[in-house]
C-alpha cells in the first residue's frame, strides 16, 4: 500500500508489520550495551510528569494488558541508503541521536493509573548503543525481532538498525510511540540519515541548535492543567461537547466487532484524490472560506450522514503543541487533541465546509486541556469505549515536514508500518502528500471492523470525488439505513 506518488520514486509505502520485509541481507541491530542497561535501571526518580499523551499512552498499555490484549505502540518504518554500512559510523549517529533528546532519557515506573513515576538517567553520555549482528533472516524471523521490541514500562524500547544488502542497506526505526509523534520522520532523517552520510563523506557532523527540552515541556503542561477547575473556560467546553455527545467521545457509527477478542490490527488505505482533484478540492474549500482541514472535516460530517444519517458530526483530531523553533528540532509527544462540532447540510458541502472550520478554529485551545483532567474535574462523563474514534490530517507540504519530506523520500524506498498489535481505538490519518490525499485506517482485525472500514473509507471517498468534481449539490443523497 502506498501514499503519495509525485513521481515513481517518491512515495511512501505503509502497512502493517507483519506485511513488512526489507529483503534478504545480514541484520544489525543496535542495541543499549549492558553497562548502559544496568544505568538505566538504577536512574533515580524525576520530579518531571508524564506528559498527558505519555501517561494514556501507559494507561492503555496496562489496561489492555489486564484484559489478555496486546496494545498497539510501536512508531516503525526504514530508509534505503546507498553502499555498504559503517557500523562505526551508524554507531555514532544513532547515540548521538539519543544523547540529544531528553524523551530518550526516561523511563516510567507505573504503581497505578494515578500514580505514574519517570526514573531519568542523569548523564546522557551513559546511553551507549551497540551493533549486534543477526544474520541473515527469514521474514518471520524479520518480524519477531522488530515485534521483540520492549515495551513502554521499559527503559529501552526503540531500536535502530540496518538490512544490508549488495549495493544499498536498508535504516530501521522501531519506537514505541511512548518517545514520539509525526516529527520524529524528520528528527530521524536529518539526524541520523544526512549525519551519517556526513561523516562517512569525512565531513564534520551537521551542526544543529540544541533541542528544546520536553522535560520543560511536561513540567510547563504539568502546571497548566493542575491549575485547571471545573469553571476553567476550557473544561467547560469540553463538557458542553462531550455532553452534546451523549456524555462522552465520539464514536465510529459502525460496528467494529467484539474487541474483547484478541485479534490484532490491521491498516486499510484508499486514495481519495490525485493531483488535479487536490487542487480542484482545496479551490471549493477557499471559495467556501474553509481551509484544506475543515474541508476534510465536512467530508468526514457528510460520509457520517450518509452512511448513518448523522445531522451533527463530533470529531477529534490531534495537533502539534510545538512553538518555538527548538521545539521542532524536538523528539518528543507533543500532541493535544482538539473536539470540533460539525452541523451537517447534506445539500451544501460549502455551509458544512465553513462550520466545520469555524469550530475546530474556536477550539484550539483545547488541546491544552486533556480530557482525562476533564473526566477528574466532571465525574458524570464517561471515558471512551470501544468504539471510540479519531481522525488527523497530516500535510507534508507544510513546515515542519516540508523542509525534509520531498528529500527524505526521494527514491529511498521509504516506508512506515504500524505493529499489527491491538490499536487503542479506530484511528484516521488523512495525509497530502505531493498533492496527493490518502486516508489510512487503522482498525481491529475482525471480519466486521473491517467490512465497516471499507464501508467507511469509500463512502469518503465518493464525498471528495463530488466536491472535487462541482457535482455535489447534484447528486441526490440516500442515507443508508
Amino acid at each position: 500500500m502506498f501514499i503519495g506518488g509525485g513521481s515513481e520514486h517518491d512515495h511512501l509505502e505503509v502497512g502493517n508489520a507483519y506485511d513488512w520485509y526489507p529483503g534478504a541481507g545480514t541484520v544489525v541491530s543496535w542495541e543499549p550495551t549492558p553497562a548502559c542497561a544496568a544505568k538505566a535501571r538504577k536512574a533515580p526518580i524525576s520530579p518531571v510528569p508524564a506528559s498527558s499523551m505519555q501517561a494514556g499512552h501507559l494507561r492503555g498499555f496496562v489496561e489492555f494488558g489486564d484484559r489478555g490484549l496486546d496494545y498497539s505502540r510501536a512508531v516503525m518504518g526504514s530508509w534505503d541508503v546507498p553502499g555498504r554500512c559503517d557500523t562505526r559510523a551508524m554507531t555514532f549517529v544513532i547515540n548521538s541521536h539519543l544523547r540529544r533528546h531528553a524523551t530518550y532519557h526516561s523511563w516510567f515506573e507505573y504503581k497505578d493509573e494515578k500514580n505514574i513515576v519517570r526514573h531519568a538517567i542523569q548523564n546522557p553520555r551513559d546511553i551507549q548503543f551497540a551493533p549486534k549482528e543477526y544474520g541473515v533472516l527469514t521474514q518471520p524471523e524479520w518480524q519477531d525481532l522488530v515485534l521483540a521490541t520492549p515495551d513502554p514500562l521499559h527503559w529501552d524500547c526503540f531500536r535502530f538498525g540496518i538490512v544490508q544488502h549488495a549495493d544499498r542497506f536498508s535504516l530501521y526505526a522501531v519506537v514505541d510511540h511512548l518517545h514520539c509523534d509525526p516529527m520524529l520522520i524528520a528528527g530521524l532523517y536529518v539526524e541520523i540519515v544526512m549525519n551519517y552520510n556526513a561523516v562517512v563523506e569525512g565531513k564534520a557532523p551537521i551542526t544543529l541548535p540544541p533541542a528544546a527540552s520536553y522535560d520543560e515541556f511536561c513540567m510547563r503542561e504539568h502546571q497548566g492543567v493542575s491549575a485547571l477547575t471545573l469553571d476553567s473556560p476550557g473544561v467547560r467546553k469540553w463538557i458542553d461537547f462531550a455532553e452534546a455527545n451523549g456524555g462522552s467521545l465520539p464514536d465510529f457509527p459502525l460496528p467494529l466487532g467484539d474487541q474483547s477478542i484478541p485479534c490484532g490490527g490491521d491498516v486499510h488505505v484508499e486514495q481519495l484524490l490525485g493531483p488535479d482533484q487536490t487542487a480542484e478540492f482545496e479551490a471549493v474549500c477557499k471559495r467556501a472560506g474553509a481551509r484544506f482541514s475543515g474541508g476534510l472535516f465536512a467530508c468526514a460530517a457528510l460520509a457520517q450522514y450518509e452512511l448513518a444519517g448523522t445531522e451533527t458530526y463530533y470529531g477529534l483530531t490531534p495537533i502539534d503543541k510545538r512553538k518555538s523553533p527548538a521545539d521542532f528540532m524536538t523528539v518528543g509527544w507533543f500532541t493535544g487533541v482538539v473536539p470540533f462540532t460539525v452541523p451537517v447540510d447534506p445539500n451544501s458541502f460549502e455551509e458544512t465546509a465553513r462550520g466545520a472550520q469555524e469550530s475546530f478554529d474556536a477550539n484550539m485551545d483545547l488541546a491544552y486541556v486533556p480530557y482525562d483532567r476533564v473526566l477528574e474535574l466532571a465525574p458524570w462523563l464517561r471515558r471512551t469505549g470501544p468504539q471510540f474514534t479519531m481522525m488527523s490530517y497530516m500535510d507534508a507540504g507544510l513546515p515542519p515536514l516540508s523542509a525534509v519530506v520531498a528529500t527524505a523520500l526521494d527514491g529511498v524506498n521509504a516506508t512506515a508500518y504500524v505493529d499489527g498489535r491491538s490499536p487503542a481505538y479506530m484511528y484516521s490519518t488523512v495525509f497530502r502528500l505531493f498533492d496527493e490525499v490518502s486516508i489510512m485506517v487503522s482498525y481491529p482485525n475482525n471480519p466486521i471492523a473491517r467490512e465497516s472500514v471499507t464501508r467507511f473509507t469509500k463512502q469518503i471517498k465518493s464525498v471528495f470525488d463530488r466536491v472535487a468534481s462541482g457535482t455535489f449539490a447534484e447528486v441526490p443523497v440516500h442515507v443508508a439505513r
